[in-house]
């Protein structure tokens, strides 16, 4: 009896070591920076995303314009303030000074805002450039039959030595050179 359970995991061992040995999985590379900058689609939603960030930093440019301009009235007007026109000029470096705040307050919720739509802005163009990358990855990964494919632009693994690097492929697959 204790023969033949020998015999059964000798038997047992020798038929997962040949499935081990058979299931070698091709293992594969690429460097995605490379393919999303040989992408136009990335050029041409780089100088989209630029040219919706630099309206974003003409309307805080131009609150910050007007608030100086507040701050330079305040200032001119706060070097008359004597103990004879305090009463008059008084509630008008009040005023003004509220209004400085004010516009600050607006500067400071109009950047929050205006990151928010930067964030949304880039996800909408960069978005499906993405996908149709990692589409083309997945596709080519599949008809080479890789099992694995790693970015060496995301630093995702320190150390290869051989596999494949099918960047190359993806660029053809998506058509560009």
């Amino acid at each position: 009896m204790k023969n033949l359970i020998k015999a059964i995991a000798i038997v047992a061992v020798i038929f997962f070591s040949a499935g081990v040995a058979n299931a070698q999985q091709k293992l594969g590379h690429i460097n995605s920076g490379e393919i999303l900058q040989a992408m136009p689609e990335v050029k041409t939603a780089d100088a989209a995303f630029e040219a919706f960030r630099q309206t974003k930093l003409s309307e805080l440019e131009a609150m910050d314009k007007e608030r100086q301009g507040k701050i330079t009235t305040f200032q001119e007007k706060y070097k008359t303030l004597t103990e004879a026109n305090q009463a008059a000029l008084g509630p008008e470096l009040e005023a003004l000074n509220q209004e400085i705040q004010d516009i600050e307050q607006r500067i400071n919720d109009l950047d929050q805002k205006a990151q928010t739509d930067l964030t949304q802005k880039r996800e909408e163009l960069y978005k499906p450039i993405l996908d149709k990358a990692g589409n083309a990855i997945k596709a080519v990964a599949k008809e080479q039959g890789f099992a694995y494919v790693f970015d060496t632009q995301n630093q995702a693994i320190v150390y290869f030595d051989g596999g494949q690097d099918i960047t190359a492929l993806v660029k053809t697959k998506l058509g560009i050179q």
